[in-house]
């Protein structure tokens, strides 16, 4: 297990040291201004359709139903040309009606800069399509227990936003924004080829090849469709509270002062690093085998293997949070302050990172809790309970926005992920839970967090003097 998640963390690790050299560039090149602003409005949408629906959504239906399915090829090939052909006609009626689309998501920008973003988020959407054939591959290497290539490609992206940037630098910044726009297209692409490698190695390759014969002779179960279809739709719900409250946060940034978006942005990278560096990467390490447990109803493997992994991230994830508050403004500095991004930009991001590390801790602890409801094909029920946070966040946003700008934004995803983890933790069992955390790594966790914010705070206090 714990090999499957440092090869993750590793593939991810390297892609995050990427993706902070590329948001340095940004940061220095762009600055936070109104230019970035559009790139990262551009961004959002392919971005949160990929994170819902390919990557979370797609990948927790189609496993446990693939997993336990009698006719694979034919189950797997349907479900990936139905989806490839509705996301292409989405990718055409985006490029066809963008100023639509662009207006959707950035309401608060005038009609100039809707005008402008528009191409913007026609080139970008097209990342999603890409995306999409990347997640379909990767979770087929994933039920042969191979994480590391789609660990390590996600640093593909990074790299060809790079390149876009050193090659379009000292260019204006209007044709900077179209150069890594097509970088993320030209990242898109590269990821694909990888993944196509290796699903040749492993022989995987026949499942289109068989998959096809058995459409053409209709050799296959329908019902396995319809219900990864029900599972699906819930799916995209029960995983959607973190990117829709992503989402609102820049729609209703657009309404803020110039900058607030990409105060934002930079907040949330950092933010995402940790959670990704070790919840994400648990979770889809740990997902195969707790589905495998499960369909055996060998739910003492299933309980022992969310034991490990809670106590695991229990400890990385209160650690970085702790660090992260306590050095936010340091953390800034060093990634971000230089050239066009000033110190004003460094104390404004500074205070959204604090905001959103407060929610670490329970978007991460709530990855693993909830393979448990979508192993045993309880989508539904973690929908209705994403349902809920998602409302709290919404209400949140609208009552912390006036009074804190964008920190309030973040404030409120963070609070809204707690009440997330809670009802997440409901359906679980709160008596399991509590087995779980009745334990003396508990008194062991609060004595290094304690050590910890002494250290962090003597650390401040000498950083702070060259700052």
């Amino acid at each position: 297990m714990f090999r499957s998640i440092f090869t993750n963390s590793f593939g991810i690790l390297i892609s995050r040291i990427f993706g902070f050299i590329r948001d340095l560039l940004t940061a220095s090149i762009l600055g936070a201004n109104i230019y970035s602003d559009m790139f990262f409005v551009a961004f959002k949408l392919p971005n949160l359709f990929r994170r819902i629906f390919a990557e979370g959504a797609f990948t927790q239906s189609f496993l446990p139903t693939f997993t336990s399915s009698k006719h694979k090829s034919y189950f797997a090939l349907s479900i990936f040309v139905r989806f490839f052909l509705v996301l292409a006609f989405f990718s055409l009626l985006v490029t066809f009606f963008d100023t639509f689309f662009t207006k959707l998501i950035a309401y608060g920008f005038d009609e100039k800069l809707i005008k402008e973003a528009a191409p913007l988020v026609a080139i970008n959407f097209y990342y999603l399509l890409l995306i999409f054939c990347v997640t379909f591959l990767s979770t087929l290497l994933q039920y042969k227990n191979h994480f590391a290539t789609t660990a390590f490609s996600t640093a593909l992206l990074n790299i060809s936003l790079i390149f876009a940037l050193l090659y379009s630098k000292g260019l204006p910044p209007k044709i900077i924004v179209f150069y890594m726009s097509y970088g993320v297209v030209a990242g898109g692409f590269l990821q694909l080829f990888t993944h196509i490698i290796a699903i040749k190695k492993f022989g995987l390759d026949k499942i289109f090849i068989y998959g096809w014969e058995a459409i053409k002779r209709d050799k296959g179960d329908k019902s396995e469709l319809q219900k990864f279809y029900k599972l699906f739709f819930h799916g995209v719900l029960g995983n959607s509270t973190a990117q829709i409250s992503a989402f609102i946060d820049t729609f209703l940034a657009t309404f803020l002062y110039s900058g607030s978006i990409s105060y934002l942005y930079y907040a949330n990278r950092i933010f995402q690093l940790p959670l990704a560096l070790f919840a994400i990467a648990t979770s889809v390490a740990i997902f195969p085998k707790i589905t495998r447990y499960l369909k055996k109803d060998d739910k003492f493997n299933a309980n022992l293997i969310i034991k490990k992994s809670f106590w695991f991230l229990a400890y990385l994830l209160s650690f970085s949070t702790v660090g992260g508050i306590l050095l936010s403004k340091e953390i800034i500095w060093l990634l971000f302050q230089r050239g066009a991004f000033s110190a004003n930009d460094t104390a404004q991001s500074s205070v959204v990172l604090s905001m959103y590390m407060l929610g670490l801790l329970p978007y991460g602890l709530t990855k693993i809790f909830s393979l448990w409801l979508y192993s045993l094909h309880k989508q539904k029920i973690a929908a209705k309970i994403a349902t809920i946070s998602l409302g709290a966040n919404i209400i949140l946003s609208l009552a912390l926005i006036v009074p804190l700008k964008a920190a309030g934004l973040a404030l409120a995803g963070s609070l809204s992920g707690f009440i997330l983890f809670f009802l997440t933790i409901k359906e679980f069992g709160v008596k399991n839970f509590l087995g779980i955390i009745a334990d003396k790594k508990m008194v062991y966790l609060i004595i290094a967090i304690i050590l910890e914010i002494v250290a962090l705070l003597y650390f401040k206090e000498f950083i702070d003097v060259y700052i």
